[in-house]
């Protein structure tokens, strides 16, 4: 999977593909860990360690589903006082 890296703000970016996200069960707001393999010239993105132990992974598709079909009303009740 190739992937651009690309500036927002003052940071840079790489976007993740869905795919390699719904494989690892991660999903917006998953904590990660990164590792930086110099030997190699590596970068190493993962879940840490239980981020998603004990959820049930039909659950968590639901969950992504919901989140996906509300997630504008979703994101206008975060902002509401």
């Amino acid at each position: 999977m190739s992937r651009k890296i690309y500036r927002t703000g003052n940071s840079l970016v790489v976007t993740l593909p869905k795919d390699a996200l719904n494989q690892l069960r991660m999903r917006e707001g998953t904590e990660v860990e990164i590792q930086v393999n110099e030997e190699q010239g590596v970068l190493i993105i993962s879940p840490t360690e239980g981020s998603l132990e004990g959820v049930d992974e039909a659950f968590a598709s639901q969950v992504d589903k919901f989140i996906e079909e509300y997630r504008v009303a979703l994101e206008e009740l975060a902002q509401a006082p």
